[in-house]
């Protein structure tokens, strides 16, 4: 695959520590300049705060996935913002997200991933925000550990290293997945008590399912059960208790079969067989 040409503009930011970075593809220019302009108003402003985009609004040239990724390789923030252009702050601002993300590190000191609505079981959703589907929504307990975060605003911890997809494209469902990368690594996710505007109510069409059908491909062969051989051990994984121990039952047989075969890669606790036999070092 060609790599995709992106374009970053980052803001003249005096010397010392960014502490955020708020980051956006940006198709429309003037509700960009509406987003940092409410957002400076806010309190999020020079000397620690910076603001980066990817340039859309002459063509497509970085997608939610490798556009975002890559504006995360770029932030120099202690958290990197990730909203829509069409994003709008109200009465919360830098003070109050300061507070919150202080509180939610003293909660859980592995969070990665918040954002402002999300999910977290069948049927079951957190919510703090104001669009066109109603002002002033707040829905669950805040803040709320979540499976999936909504993409219109997603705040990531740089220290986490985490990320999106390299196999997806597309501008939907990025929010779930970096959600679950974030799980994989370890780390949670959660949506906090910011409450602020989005002016879109968002659009399911055609690139929606079919960002919807690649999602659940990638992550179901991500996901799969597998057998792990390492240099020392045979284990399995799958998610599942039952087929984890019944797999577990039969490795160690099963390893002890492997290496009584004549294969040369077959590892045997010290060389690889045929190495071991001629005293070879293996490359």
């Amino acid at each position: 695959m060609v790599a995709e040409t992106l374009t970053i503009r980052p803001a003249d930011v005096g010397g010392g520590r960014v502490r955020y970075t708020i980051a956006s593809l940006v198709t429309e220019p003037a509700q960009h300049a509406e987003l940092r302009a409410s957002f400076e108003a806010g309190g999020f402003r020079s000397p620690d705060c910076e603001y980066t985009i990817i340039d859309n609004s002459h063509g497509n040239v970085g997608c939610a996935y490798r556009g975002l990724n890559r504006l995360l390789a770029e932030a120099r923030g202690a958290y990197v913002v990730l909203c829509h252009q069409d994003v709008r702050l109200l009465a919360d601002g830098r003070e109050r997200l300061d507070t919150l993300l202080a509180e939610l590190e003293t909660r859980d000191p592995d969070w990665a991933v918040a954002g402002n609505a999300g999910g977290y079981g069948i049927g079951s959703l957190a919510i703090r925000i104001s669009d066109p589907h109603g002002a002033d929504q707040r829905v669950g307990t805040l803040p709320a550990r979540v499976r999936t975060l909504d993409e219109n605003f997603i705040i990531v911890r740089r220290s986490a290293r985490t990320g999106f997809s390299n196999d997806l494209t597309g501008f939907h469902f990025y929010g779930a997945d970096i959600c679950l990368a974030a799980d994989v690594m370890g780390y949670s996710s959660y949506v906090i008590d910011f409450h602020l505007q989005h002016l879109s109510p968002g659009r399911k069409d055609v690139s929606f399912y079919e960002a919807e059908r690649r999602f659940v491909a990638k992550w179901g062969h991500a996901l799969r059960p597998r057998w792990m051989q390492t240099t020392c051990s045979l284990v399995h994984v799958s998610g599942s208790r039952l087929g984890d121990f019944i797999a577990n039952l039969a490795s160690r047989p099963l390893a002890g079969l492997m290496r009584r075969l004549p294969i040369r890669t077959i590892w045997t606790g010290n060389w690889p067989l045929g190495e071991a036999r001629t005293g070879r070092v293996p490359r």
